[in-house]
């Protein structure tokens, strides 16, 4: 069984899913599979998946019987992953090359049961256009409700201490999944180190930051179910973050 179980869902990204595919294949550690769920691509996404593993067979096409968003089909890769570690990784994003081998070794040095690094933002041409975005050193449940320093391509899972995993099926089902699992007693740690190219489209599900806010402050009130006082300290906090993570983009 590999190592590393790489979870990523799919839906209309032809253009891109290669280039994303050939960042994992370029990867100095080569003990992976990953998971790639289709969500009912209209265009020729599957087909590339599904060329790709015909080649490579460490790259597996999961395709899911109706589109359900995101969260449902990271629980899709999840449900047929093998590997002790889970790493996130969506569909139009990229890795650097030592991405795997540096965040694995940080992990187990840490023994954490979640691990995240810094990255730079990207557009639609590749170009890099921000700094970098540097991460804590370590964040607890109640320092990430505040925080937006965990961007999901640079996440990695230990299974064999976070306890089970499950996504919600929330608009910011990763969030959802970090908090759950700091909420039993783990603390994050990050690697401040530029490892990942974070993509921005203007139909990326995160992309309009009045929905993001939304669907942060659901999550405390009706996920978390944090009281009212609570959920707006948390919610001016990670607001103003989110605002200087922008501004450094």
């Amino acid at each position: 069984m590999p190592l590393v179980s790489i979870i990523t869902p799919s839906w209309n990204v032809e253009g891109l899913i290669e280039e994303t595919i050939r960042s994992v294949q370029s990867q100095t550690f080569a003990d992976w599979e990953l998971l790639i769920a289709d969500d009912c691509s209209t265009d020729n996404t599957p087909g590339i998946i599904a060329d790709i593993g015909e080649r490579d067979p460490r790259v597996k096409l999961i395709r899911q019987a109706k589109n359900g968003g995101p969260a449902l089909a990271r629980q899709a890769s999840i449900d047929a992953a093998q590997g002790r570690y889970l790493a996130f990784l969506d569909s139009d994003d990229l890795w650097l090359p030592e991405k795997l081998e540096r965040q694995l070794a940080f992990a187990k040095e840490k023994r954490a049961a979640l691990s995240y690094t810094a990255f730079r933002r990207i557009n639609e041409t590749n170009t890099v256009t921000g700094r970098l975005i540097e991460v804590p050193a370590s964040l607890s449940y109640g320092q990430l409700l505040k925080n937006t320093a965990i961007a999901t391509l640079t996440a990695m899972v230990d299974r064999e201490i976070s306890g089970p995993i499950a996504m919600k099926n929330e608009g910011y089902d990763d969030f959802c999944l970090w908090l759950s699992i700091l909420e039993r007693g783990h603390t994050a740690y990050g690697l401040n180190e530029d490892l990942a190219r974070y993509r921005v489209r203007g139909s990326s599900v995160s992309s309009r930051p009045v929905r993001s806010a939304k669907w942060v402050w659901q999550i405390y009130r009706n996920v978390e179910q944090l009281s009212l006082i609570r959920s707006a300290w948390c919610f001016a906090h990670w607001g103003a973050r989110a605002w200087l993570k922008r501004r450094e983009f």
